[in-house]
């Protein structure tokens, strides 16, 4: 995947819920069966909930009984990519979007055939893509109407928000 997406740690507190920004940029968990998408039947495709890049389709979508999404392929291999990780006193293989770095879970080779991965992902770190693209329309409506204010006053331009489905 190109055209790699890098942000201030404050750009991307500014866009996602704290709750996003805890999981996908500092590498956290969301607890067991409290995600949004842990038991969620929705067709479509999952995107990264900090750049949108499409990660899974909900074809590839099983009930793993672990209280996460879980996944036996992402929608290509090049959106994602993985990284050894020691943490938390054990070896595993952290998945990462390719795109944005973001955080999205683990993998783990007990998954169903084909594949026998379960792509294990925290809800927090992924949205359907209808989430992301009112989330973006969003962003450019606030900026377009800052834009004209901004020029003619020479002002700083404040810090506009859009609550959505994903902004409580």
């Amino acid at each position: 995947m190109s055209d790699k997406i890098e942000k201030t740690d404050e750009e991307w507190r500014k866009e996602l819920t704290p709750e996003q920004y805890r999981v996908a940029r500092q590498k956290g968990t969301e607890r067991a069966f409290t995600g949004e998408y842990h038991d969620s039947k929705q067709p479509g495709t999952y995107n990264c909930v900090c750049c949108g890049a499409p990660l899974f389709d909900s074809d590839a979508k099983f009930d793993s009984g672990t209280g996460w999404p879980s996944f036996t392929k992402p929608v290509t291999d090049e959106n994602v990519r993985t990284e050894s990780d020691s943490s938390l006193f054990m070896r595993r293989t952290e998945v990462l979007c390719a795109k944005c770095d973001a955080h999205l879970g683990h993998v783990f080779d007990d998954g169903p055939g084909p594949t026998h991965q379960r792509y294990c992902i925290n809800s927090a770190s992924i949205n359907s893509g209808d989430a992301h693209s009112i989330r973006l329309a969003c962003s450019d409506i606030a900026r377009k109407a800052v834009e004209p204010l901004e020029s003619r006053y020479n002002f700083r331009r404040p810090v506009v928000t859009c609550m959505d489905a994903n902004h409580p």
